[in-house]
């Protein structure tokens, strides 16, 4: 099932979800709509709390950036097969020098903006059958990574601006957050009141 995303000014996004186990009700279910989300939207991820839902939960398929010609055939193989669930996870350590990459977000549609991350981070997390697992990942992975694991935290991309382009993109956010936008994708609107 497409379920809507939840839009810029949502008080979920803001939230630091809290862990779950293997006893959350209809996991496999939400995984499985979460995903029939993503793709409904094009995402490379989506993580809970953009379906409203303030758990630390997300998933991606960075596949369709293994299609670019200026990534290295290592990394290539890597985003081909980057296709998981993580729950609970964790940044463990983040080194190397930061980069930046246009980002965007399902959440904040028409907004996108050069954000700076580090290239490299050692993560620990449980897939959706609970299994450990602990992780090193370089470049385009570990961006897409550290973009879902914000979420979790309560962070959005657009938190990581400068101040001069948090101004410029105001008025954008503040019309996403009343649903004065257009979507290829269902979405909920926190400020949209009945009857507009």
């Amino acid at each position: 099932m497409i379920l809507p995303i939840v839009a810029y000014g949502d008080p979920v996004l803001r939230k630091v979800g809290v862990e779950i186990d293997d006893n959350y009700p209809e996991l496999e279910k939400l995984i499985s709509n979460m995903k029939e989300t993503m793709y409904n939207a094009s995402g490379v991820g989506l993580a809970a709390p953009q379906i409203g839902k303030s758990i630390r939960l997300f998933l991606i398929d960075a596949s369709p950036f293994a299609d670019d010609d200026d990534l290295s055939e290592e990394d290539r193989d890597v985003l081909k097969n980057f296709n998981k669930v993580f729950i609970n996870a964790k940044i463990i350590k983040e080194e190397g020098k930061e980069w930046v990459f246009n980002e965007g977000c399902l959440s904040i549609p028409d907004v996108r903006e050069d954000v700076y991350r580090q290239e490299k981070i050692t993560i620990k997390y449980t897939d959706e059958n609970f299994k450990e697992h602990t992780e090193t990942l370089n470049g385009l992975a570990a961006r897409v990574f550290q973009h879902e694991y914000d979420h979790i935290e309560g962070v959005l991309f657009t938190d990581k601006l400068s101040s001069l382009k948090k101004r410029i993109i105001k008025k954008k956010l503040e019309n996403i957050s009343k649903g004065k936008i257009k979507s290829d994708y269902r979405m909920r609107f926190p400020n949209l009141k009945k009857g507009n």
